[in-house]
């Protein structure tokens, strides 16, 4: 059998993102995923959080690695891939009540960083969440030297990439009707970001 594309930061922070959501989906229906990635975090939310229709989705180019994972996962309420480019104005997702998105927006341009969350924005009513895991930075600080070196690595990679500031992601949410409705501190010098549909 072949392996399966995996990450360790999947199984490793998987635990604590899901008590998070146990709380902030607990009135909701519908999720889309952005980012799914290896699928790990796909199969197990949709396996222990069965109210939700859980909607997968990533980048076309990215569509591949979690294919093999997601067909094998027999949950009624995971529903199939869909490839996503949210840098589109077109995005082939029906409205949600729940969004959901991990270590997605640091490796996006800040243009796509826009288009999601005007996206999100769009499909979300009144009352919606999105809510974003990953590391942020404070008015231009990093919050640990493992994020600031992990920044560093990013750039080095590609210019486009880097850790977002939380008073970017402010201004930016503000502009598509999203409040910031907390801050939830996670391992490893993580967060979810809960933002509010207005």
């Amino acid at each position: 059998m072949t392996e399966l594309p995996f990450s360790q930061a999947c199984e490793n922070n998987k635990r604590p993102i899901l008590e998070c959501l146990r709380s902030v989906f607990d009135q909701a229906r519908s999720v889309l995923e952005i980012g799914t990635g290896t699928g790990q975090h796909t199969v197990y939310f949709a396996e222990a959080l069965p109210h939700l229709t859980w909607q997968p989705s990533d980048h076309p180019d990215s569509a591949h690695l979690g294919q093999d994972r997601l067909a094998a996962c027999e949950a009624l309420n995971l529903l199939p891939f869909v490839a996503l480019d949210v840098g589109t104005d077109d995005w082939p997702i029906p409205d949600v009540d729940a969004v959901f998105s991990a270590n997605t927006a640091h490796i996006m341009s800040w243009a796509e960083v826009e288009r999601m969350f005007e996206g999100v924005a769009q499909r979300l009513p009144t009352g919606g969440v999105f809510c974003l895991y990953g590391p942020f930075n404070d008015q231009g600080r990093y919050t640990s030297d493992s994020n600031r070196q992990f920044d560093r690595y990013l750039r080095s990679r590609e210019s486009h990439m880097g850790i977002r500031d939380t008073v970017d992601l402010e201004a930016l949410a503000g502009s598509v009707d999203l409040r910031l409705d907390d801050d939830v501190s996670m391992p490893a010098n993580n967060r979810i970001l809960v933002w509010r549909r207005l």
